[in-house]
């Protein structure tokens, strides 16, 4: 072989690009691996970039395929970020065998002087069928359009981040893909892989090699140590304007490193973790993606099936919205699933109502089209107590759970379950939606509870559960005896072993206890029965009434107290079913369903009369008496009132009697006899300072009131009503302010003072709004002049 022979056997070897650094003696297919090993992709991920499949990936780098179209060789050359000239050369020497005489891969100028710069375009494709998120766009758009260093850095950094399969991938190339024309110098893109089943996260000092060589160093231009690769990488971004997309990243750590040192370009971020410490240190943007609204999952459909489609069958797509809990992933499966099959969306949606896995039917079989595997990359990488925790979260049923139930429901210390949830919320499988309160994404706790059942013994997730119920009964029953400590005795347990009820200190700590958890109270009532917990089911029902009654939840008080009632018929308990009865007739007073109302106030006195249960029977007489002020038989009413007030001395109950004589001074007054009226509210007050009940205390006030009122006493009548608002108002008991109010509006109108009247009226109207109670309407006549005295000057 002669020395010119040798030259032409190295020339057909030579790497594309590789001129002027000396040839390398190489097949170009490992020169193509050793490419995308350098962008830390794996040929599943170059194929997904490039539009080929994988096989023609490995063929390619394999050397299998010896003259691949050149169409082949521009979609893997553009997916791994080569210059045009370097894929120029690729396709000449597999169309010649040799590559380009004298050909010289462009480099930038702080490489090669005098040389044009490399204009890298790295962005994968976006999506094509993109609906939604326009306030997190907007915000992208007004945070580039800030001056470097406004938001706390040199840099502008945006972090999108959310649950895995919220779309957080999608998010960032689409705006990446609509903004890549304000950064002239080009793009660089990265999956970091931290949340990635197929290897290790990017280590970012092997991320930053390889993007020296995307700007086009030479090799031999390239420190050998990594502290010197970044700084000869922060000195190449400092004189450029680039959009560098650093997507999955497993925490702040691993970004660092890649952040440009000076203005001028802009790096967005994706995580499933919550990226705090960049927003911290580097005063990085955050965006936190939620799953879709309603409207958007369905204009998500539309574009994926086509509008007519989905128009054709609205009741049906709405369904598949719900099923796929308006996760961008499942939607997109379940659109692909409706695309491929051609069947009804009703048939689709059916078949994922029915199914016995719904993750199995949002599984395309490939990883990255599995909610259960995406799912499963976070589930991992948690620590053992964090695991644990997210798969008893799945017991819980409420819509939110607080961090003192999550403690009580794992038996840990409330500390160090609030460091539990930290980490579950920086993974993005639970979510902070306010202060102290977690929420668990539907298709998340489907998950949850698969692995509980793999990993929980069934004794341990009822164990779980017994432990989340005790904390809500005794919390519950604490903040019930603040509400109103002239309540009916029950219960008498204590909280087992592991459970840490809440402090409830006051009536407002009390009251907002209560609303926060109103939901939850509602389900894990529910969850009580149908597990089996009879206790529990029996006595959570009693400690709502108070708040339910008071806040006019009416409905939700009639639904519990039918658990409680089951329960009791269940367990053969006639005093438990009376108390029942009695609880959802007072309720359906309220409802202005006087029948119903009647039907079991007369059930409750029957079941009171059969065990003896004499300070039952006298409430329950006291409910029927205000069934029958209702029907307007005040002298039934009154009767019903007297024997209850027997009973109640009889039985020794000082609050019973005090409450009997409350109603029967308020029927005399009704009936005209309002000395006698006065009498017994006097008598009741009496009671009331011996024994304490500050709920029976303001309505007797209330009574009062009404007495001076019609005796023109309109000075007195005021000072009761306001006595009674105070009280109600300690207390929670919003419908009965709102109801003190208006009758104040009444007192101070009579009293000529009509500012006051008026706004009294719209005091009362304000609750009653909130309350969406019907009473409003009668609030609203009086506000607009058709008050109790417009309307005796209308009839005079």
């Amino acid at each position: 072989m002669t020395v010119t022979d040798r030259g032409r056997m190295l020339a057909r070897t030579a790497v594309p690009g590789s001129t002027g650094t000396g040839p390398t003696v190489q097949p170009p297919g490992r020169w193509l691996r050793q490419r995308r090993v350098a962008a830390g992709l794996t040929q599943e991920e170059l194929a997904e970039r490039s539009g080929l499949s994988q096989r023609a990936v490995s063929d390619l780098e394999r050397d299998r395929t010896r003259r691949p179209h050149p169409r082949t060789v521009r979609l893997v050359a553009g997916a791994l970020g080569l210059s045009q000239a370097a894929t120029g050369e690729l396709i000449t020497w597999y169309r010649t065998g040799r590559a380009t005489d004298g050909f010289s891969e462009p480099r930038p100028a702080a490489a090669t002087v005098g040389a044009a710069p490399v204009v890298p375009r790295e962005l994968p494709a976006a999506v094509a069928h993109f609906a939604g998120r326009a306030a997190e766009l907007a915000a992208l758009d007004a945070w580039l359009g800030e001056p470097p260093g406004s938001g706390g850095g040199a840099v502008v950094i945006s972090a999108i981040g959310g649950m895995a399969g919220v779309g957080k991938t999608t998010l960032a190339l689409h705006w990446a893909h609509r903004v890549a024309s304000r950064f002239p110098d080009g793009q660089l893109y990265v999956n970091l892989r931290g949340h990635d089943p197929t290897g290790p996260p990017a280590d970012p000092a092997g991320v930053i090699r390889r993007f020296l060589d995307t700007l086009g160093v030479a090799p031999a231009r390239i420190p050998p140590d990594p502290d010197g690769q970044a700084a000869l990488y922060r000195s190449l971004l400092a004189r450029r304007q680039m959009l560098i997309v650093a997507d999955n990243a497993r925490d702040a750590g691993q970004v660092r490193a890649l952040l440009p040192g000076a203005p001028g370009c802009l790096v967005l971020v994706t995580s499933r973790g919550q990226l705090a410490g960049l927003a911290a240190a580097e005063g990085a943007r955050l965006v936190t993606l939620d799953v879709l609204t309603s409207a958007d999952a369905a204009r998500l459909l539309s574009a994926r099936l086509g509008a007519e489609r989905v128009a054709a069958e609205p009741e049906a797509a709405a369904e598949l919205v719900r099923l796929c809990a308006r996760l961008p992933l499942a939607l997109a499966i379940a659109a692909a699933r409706a695309v491929v099959a051609d069947w009804p969306l009703a048939t689709l949606a059916a078949g994922l109502a029915g199914a016995r896995d719904r993750l199995d039917e949002l599984d395309l079989g490939e990883a990255t089209v599995s909610v259960r595997a995406v799912f499963s990359w976070s589930y991992r990488q948690l620590d053992a107590a964090a695991a644990r925790l997210f798969r008893l979260l799945s017991l819980h049923p409420g819509p939110g759970i607080s961090a003192a139930a999550a403690a009580s429901l794992a038996g840990l210390p409330l500390p160090e379950a609030r460091a539990v949830l930290r980490e579950l919320a920086g993974a993005s499988l639970i979510t902070e939606r306010q202060p102290g309160r977690y929420a668990l994404h539907d298709l998340l706790r489907v998950y949850a509870g698969q692995q509980a059942a793999a990993h929980d013994s069934e004794a341990d997730r009822r164990d779980a559960t017994r432990r989340m119920l005790d904390h809500y009964l005794h919390t519950a029953r604490a903040a019930t005896i603040v509400l109103n400590p002239g309540q009916d005795p029950y219960g008498g347990e204590t909280p087992g072993p592991g459970v840490t009820p809440e402090a409830v200190p006051d009536g407002e700590h009390a009251s907002a206890w209560f609303g926060a958890e109103h939901k939850a109270l509602l389900a894990v009532t529910g969850q009580a029965a149908a597990a089996g917990f009879d206790t529990h089911a029996r006595e959570l029902p009693q400690t709502l009434v108070t708040f339910f009654d008071g806040n006019g939840h009416w409905r939700d008080l009639v639904s519990v107290q039918h658990i409680a009632l089951a329960c009791c018929e269940r367990l053969g308990d006639p005093a438990g079913q009376a108390r029942a009865h009695r609880r959802i007739g007072s309720a359906h007073i309220k409802l202005g369903e006087t029948g119903l109302a009647h039907k079991h106030m007369a059930q409750a006195i029957e079941l009171a009369q059969r065990i003896g249960d004499q300070a039952e029977e006298a409430r329950a007489h006291l409910g029927m008496s205000v069934v029958r002020e209702y029907e307007s038989h005040f002298p039934d009413s009154l009767a019903c009132c007297l024997r209850a007030l027997d009973l109640a001395k009889t039985a020794g109950h000082p609050i019973l009697e005090a409450q009997a004589c409350n109603n029967a001074g308020y029927d005399y007054a009704v009936l005209g006899d309002f000395t006698r009226g006065l009498g017994y509210c006097r008598r009741a007050l009496d009671l009331l300072g011996q024994h304490a009940s500050p709920s029976l205390e303001a309505s007797t006030w209330d009574s009062v009131g009404y007495i001076h009122y019609h005796l023109g006493d309109h000075r007195q009548a005021i000072r009761s009503y306001l006595r009674a608002v105070s009280l109600f108002r300690e207390r929670g008991a919003r419908y009965q302010v709102a109801q003190s109010f208006d009758h104040l509006g009444d007192a101070h109108e009579a009293a000529g003072n009509t500012e006051a009247a008026h706004d009294a009226w719209q005091q009362a109207l304000t609750i009653l709004d909130e309350l969406d109670h019907p009473d409003a309407a009668q609030i609203s006549a009086k506000l607009t002049g058709a008050g109790p005295a417009a309307q005796r000057a209308a009839t005079s």
